[in-house]
């Protein structure tokens, strides 16, 4: 496969961890962000140049419009990019979440992924050419008790993505994927230790990476899995 530019959001733990050693392992160029400054001047020294690390809160519109202005002024222009970060709530009855925990829920998974496609998005137009494959869950299709905060939260990136694709120009692609039940941080703060009862992130990422890298103009705003 021919080497790609990929941009990824929370490219530092979990899930994101585990697609950054794939898509580097597999001779691709990676520029990631987290929020973590220790976590990313690791990465830097794990993954020197041409990939590119840096500190950025996707909640925060200037600092994404800062990481876009810098991709732009170095010629990047990803050929696929991830919107991978994200948060849950602490599992609660929906009247038990606090505001500030609903917003901040909403903040990073929707309006975090909104303002990675808004800054990046159109330099992929303006060359004709990128997929951008916006992270779901099973439970943005689904529902269970005491997280319908991330539900809501999933569901919307289920209708942002699918009304992005009848947006993007022809030969462009925006996919929303939920990426399966993986043991991550995430899930242990909702499953416990029952979280242990699935994959590990290297484990999915050896599944999840090659399906992910072969997604493409077909794909465009179809509701896919990672199986």
């Amino acid at each position: 496969m021919t080497a790609r530019r990929i941009l990824l959001t929370g490219a530092s733990r979990g899930l994101g961890r585990a697609m950054l050693e794939g898509f580097q392992a597999a001779g691709h160029t990676v520029w990631g962000c987290a929020t973590n400054a220790e976590a990313v001047e690791q990465l830097r020294r794990m993954y020197p140049a041409p990939h590119d690390f840096q500190v950025v809160d996707v909640t925060d519109d200037a600092q994404v419009r800062g990481w876009a202005d810098r991709a732009r002024a170095t010629g990047f222009v990803p050929d696929l990019l991830v919107n991978n970060a994200a948060v849950v709530n602490r599992n609660a009855p929906l009247w038990k979440v606090s505001a500030e925990e609903f917003d901040r829920v909403l903040a990073v998974n929707v309006g975090g992924t909104a303002n990675v496609v808004r800054h990046f998005a159109p330099a992929m137009i303006a060359v004709g050419r990128g997929t951008i494959v916006n992270f779901s869950s099973g439970w943005g299709r689904g529902v269970s008790p005491e997280v319908a905060p991330y539900c809501a939260s999933k569901f919307a990136v289920e209708g942002l993505t699918r009304a992005l694709a009848e947006e993007l120009p022809e030969g462009m692609a925006a996919v929303p994927l939920n990426p399966g039940v993986i043991d991550t941080d995430m899930l242990r703060s909702c499953f416990g230790g029952g979280a242990g009862d699935y994959p590990s992130p290297a484990d999915w990422a050896n599944r999840a990476v090659p399906f992910i890298l072969a997604l493409g103009r077909q794909d465009n705003g179809r509701s896919l899995s990672v199986e």
